[in-house]
């Protein structure tokens, strides 16, 4: 009986006759796969922070910078205030 035998399924070998292109015509493909580098991001943090970086070193931009800085300078003010440390430090006596 075929009780133990799993069926196997058909494979087709299909080539398309008068296709002269390169590669396969049925491969999905997106459009700017060439210039992404997030289409098959690493797994895991340590892969996720390391293309992060990647990509932030490798595509510059003066407005992305500049706001990266003010965000980071609010975020450590507002530590600070939270945790009570006195700035006066940081200013002249008079």
């Amino acid at each position: 009986m075929g009780l133990m035998k799993l069926k196997k399924n058909k494979k087709y070998n299909y080539k398309p006759q008068y296709y002269k292109g390169d590669g396969s015509p049925f491969e999905v493909k997106h459009k700017f796969d060439d210039q992404r580098t997030t289409v098959n991001p690493a797994k895991g943090i340590k892969g996720k922070f390391n293309a992060a970086i990647d990509d932030y070193r490798h595509n510059h931009d003066d407005s992305v910078n500049k706001r990266v800085f003010i965000i980071v300078a609010v975020l450590v003010l507002l530590f600070l205030f939270i945790i009570g440390f006195d700035l006066s430090i940081f200013l002249p006596k008079s």
